[in-house]
């Protein structure tokens, strides 16, 4: 256990180092590390870890490696350039707790680039805000996890157990980055994961499904278009019965302890849409693209086979669609729910740390998104503390993370390091 000095000395060298961490920060951010483009950030975060005495695995993993392990999700077409980079800083007589520190590098596309304010990978700082794509989600949280171990460096001391920091891919879109770690044997006493929590520790989160549609229509001149059947018109009737079943499953969640008061704590978005192939045709087809979520405990077999019944129901009252259903394809996140229990020893020392920096009791939150926490939960038997800095408009435009926040959210995490894993003496 450290004492107040030992705290005020981590907090006070996270502080000396904390303008090179905004400036690594910025210029991670500054990698267009969306899916399939992500190489060039990992080569950074590679380069920092050797740089800083880590012991560094990059490695790029393939869908036979993981495919077969609870947790996976299905992606579609070739599986390239899915590249992890761990970096492992080891006790040379480990007396502590085991860590792994994991962040995601991957961002999500970017949308129309006239609806920033400025260029979404200039990475800026304006006043208390750092702006960029992938600044608060969850950039800041990844370089804030090598600066809180490079705060207990410069205080003189080194963590007194196994450290991994992982940055990993396809958060975004599968969870397959962090799988892929599990798979390559890399394990600890707890996980932590610096998402923008607004400064709370995640208590529960929702499963996330994806699932494409394809609607059939039957193509005719546009001068005969009564005799065709529309597919792209057709779809829309498909998209209103997902949102009834939507909203069905909303109505169960007075069963869930963490979402019981949430207002609509389930939601179903159609992100895509494409179909058809000229003006003056009726469309032969369509394919929709949707993400919808699942409560903690709720089968996701069951779930997707709800969301076929659904649009099968919906395709019988279409006189073509009723003789030529739609297929449903699912693809993406195929993530159960999560809820952080037996989780006592590590929450304690995240609670005395948190109070430590904010002189204030740590929050907590239910997010009607998914992290990667829930691959160390339900499939490593580990307890996954998911906690980091304030963000706004993640997925969205001008996204922003508070510098503030960064700041004192690292110091947290030092403390927290050093509590759980304990301290040795620097060479």
């Amino acid at each position: 256990m450290i004492d107040d000095a030992q705290a005020t000395r981590i907090r006070e060298a996270v502080d000396r180092n904390f303008d090179e961490q905004i400036a690594m920060t910025e210029e991670l951010v500054r990698f267009p590390s969306v899916r399939g483009a992500e190489q060039t950030a990992q080569d950074f975060m590679a380069g920092e870890m050797r740089r800083r005495g880590y012991a560094v695995d990059r490695w790029q993993f393939d869908v036979e490696d993981i495919q077969h392990l609870p947790g996976y999700s299905p992606v579609k077409g070739r599986y390239g350039n899915a590249i992890n980079t761990v970096g492992a800083l080891r006790a040379e007589n480990p007396k502590g707790r085991s860590l792994i520190m994991n962040g995601h590098i991957d961002v999500v596309p970017v949308g129309p680039l006239d609806m920033w304010s400025r260029p979404p990978f200039e990475a800026y700082h304006e006043g208390d805000w750092l702006y960029g794509r992938g600044s608060g989600d969850m950039k800041a949280g990844l370089v804030g996890a090598v600066f809180a171990l490079e705060g207990l460096k410069r205080a003189g001391f080194r963590p007194a157990a196994d450290v991994f920091v992982q940055s990993v891919i396809e958060e975004e879109c599968t969870g397959n980055g962090a799988l892929a770690c599990l798979a390559r044997g890399y394990r600890a006493d707890a996980a932590l994961i610096p998402e923008p929590m607004g400064e709370r520790l995640l208590r529960a989160q929702l499963g996330v499904m994806w699932f494409q549609v394809h609607v059939r229509g039957y193509p005719v001149h546009v001068a005969y278009a009564g005799t065709g059947s529309n597919a792209i018109e057709a779809a829309f009737p498909l998209m209103q019965a997902l949102h009834e079943l939507e909203e069905r499953w909303n109505a169960a969640r007075g069963g869930q302890e963490h979402y019981k008061d949430h207002n609509h704590p389930i939601n179903l978005n159609v992100g895509k849409i494409a179909g058809g192939d000229w003006a003056s045709s009726v469309p032969a087809w369509c394919t929709f693209d949707v993400r919808v979520a699942v409560f903690p405990g709720q089968s996701l077999k069951q779930a997707r086979q709800e969301v076929e019944d659904c649009i099968r129901g919906a395709a019988q009252k279409n006189s073509f669609l009723a003789n030529s259903p739609p297929e449903v394809t699912f693809h993406g996140f195929q993530a159960e729910g999560f809820v952080l229990k037996n989780d006592d020893a590590p929450t304690a020392v995240l609670r005395k740390s948190h109070e430590r920096v904010f002189g204030k009791a740590l929050g907590e939150v239910a997010s009607t998104g998914t992290t990667d926490a829930r691959f160390f939960g339900l499939y490593a038997d580990t307890p996954a503390l998911v906690y980091g800095p304030s963000s706004e408009s993640v997925h969205g435009f001008n996204e922003r993370v508070s510098i503030e926040s960064i700041r004192q959210t690292t110091q947290a995490m030092a403390l927290f390091v050093a509590e759980w894993c304990g301290l040795e003496k620097a060479h």
